[in-house]
């Protein structure tokens, strides 16, 4: 096994979200794993974010070029 473990896709960090919310919300926790949970959290959001904000600039592309084609396909540039 690797050391490099693959990033969490988009439904597997709303998922996590999800857990996370439960959780401080059952209001059984300590300080610090709230804060822990809590900062956990934010970077889920701050990732999702992330990969939202890059899907959305693929969707303008492809948009703008006026061309339909699935969006994994490579680019007029071969990306």
């Amino acid at each position: 096994m690797t050391d490099e473990t693959p990033e969490p896709g988009l439904e597997a960090r709303l998922r996590r979200l999800e857990e996370i919310l439960s959780a401080l919300e059952a209001d059984e926790l300590d300080l610090e794993r709230s804060l822990a949970l809590f900062e956990e959290g934010i970077s889920h959001v701050r990732e999702a974010e992330k990969t939202l904000s890059q899907a959305a600039l693929r969707v303008e592309e492809v948009l703008a070029e006026g061309v339909t084609r699935p969006l994994d396909a490579p680019g007029k540039d071969g990306e």
